[in-house]
């Protein structure tokens, strides 16, 4: 089987290419595939033949296919893309003015078992693989209506259980001869793998770290969060500190709110105090309901009562609208394969 044509860095092209062909035959095809998001050699007009026929034998150049797209009330788009293997994820593309954001997957499911997340119900089924990672980024470049500006790894899976992937995918984007990516631009969610944000400060490549926080404390997060209980708040904090003296980046602090587990007045001040001597932002984003689970999403009344309140942390506090809830793409709501029928049949009975 060839390696994928999308996961190879520009230099390790020319190098692969440097003895039979001219530096700017690279050049020229990492303008049509990253600029222009052509991946048919056969359309890319100013490639010679000799350098085509090369190129086909020695990398493949498919994409995902498209199995299905889902346009939502709100115009985001959430695309089931098919792998080469046959397996299955999803990637939401949501636009705002003029941002264009895309949601990335990093695995095949995921094996956190959060609570209140639909892609637990797949459990995890393998890693991506850098180059898959990357054709989602060309494949919504290519449908979008404007260039994309950001990119949240908030899709299915944890993006620190596949960190060298993740990694690898991230330091191509932004190199100067692909997309140019601005690290600012780009955000690497986590529910809480202590190891590996700090293998995140420590490598080289820069990006936003958001965590996915739900609750300052331990019972509940146990509860909500099976992470905790390998990597309680304690521990999870001391990686956040290690984190902010190695990043100039601010902190992101995902806070869900469900009613019943994580808004009382003893919840924002468990928050207070864990946040305190953080360098963060705080969303908070009303939960999105997930057939078959037994959250339920928090009354307008009900987040207007926490947001007065949670705009006294000291702390810049946003409440965030998940974007893609009518079509299942919203935060926690991706899901393929046999979960995802469970959801269908489960809709079907509402």
């Amino acid at each position: 089987m060839l390696n994928s044509l999308y996961g190879v860095l520009p230099q390790d092209l020319e190098s692969f290419f440097a003895k039979d062909f001219p530096a700017y035959r690279v050049r020229q095809l990492l303008n049509w595939v990253y600029r222009k998001f052509v991946f048919d050699p056969n359309q890319m007009t100013d490639l010679d033949q000799g350098f085509k026929s090369a190129l086909e034998a020695a990398f493949d150049l498919s994409m995902p296919q498209i199995a299905e797209k889902h346009l939502s009330r709100d115009g985001s788009t959430k695309y089931r893309l098919v792998l080469a293997d046959g397996d299955q994820i999803e990637m939401v593309l949501m636009p705002e003015g003029k941002k264009r954001t895309l949601c990335v997957s990093s695995q095949v499911g995921c094996a956190r078992a959060c609570a209140f997340c639909a892609t637990a119900r797949m459990k995890r089924r393998r890693n991506l693989h850098s180059h898959e990672i990357i054709q989602q980024i060309l494949l919504a470049a290519q449908e979008a209506d404007a260039p994309l500006t950001n990119l949240v790894f908030m899709g299915m899976g944890e993006p620190l259980d596949n960190l060298d992937n993740v990694l690898d995918a991230l330091s191509l984007i932004q190199h100067q001869g692909t997309l140019a990516f601005s690290p600012r631009r780009a955000t690497v969610s986590t529910c809480g793998i202590v190891p590996g944000i700090r293998r995140l400060a420590d490598s080289k490549v820069k990006v936003k770290l958001a965590v996915s926080l739900n609750s300052a404390r331990n019972e509940v997060r146990d509860v909500l969060m099976p992470v905790n209980k390998l990597y309680p708040l304690s521990t999870l904090k001391q990686s956040l500190l290690y984190y902010q003296k190695k990043s100039s980046f601010r902190i992101t602090l995902e806070y869900i709110l469900i009613p019943g587990m994580n808004m009382a007045a003893e919840d924002l001040k468990a928050l207070r105090k864990f946040s305190g001597d953080l360098s963060c932002k705080i969303n908070f984003i009303p939960y999105n309901p997930v057939p078959g689970l037994p959250h339920q999403a928090p009354s307008e009344d009900e987040i207007q009562q926490f947001m007065e309140k949670a705009r006294e942390l000291p702390q810049a506090v946003m409440l965030r609208r998940s974007k893609g809830a009518d079509i299942a793409g919203a935060c926690g709501q991706l899901v393929t394969g046999a979960a995802a029928k469970t959801t269908g049949e489960n809709h079907a009975k509402d």
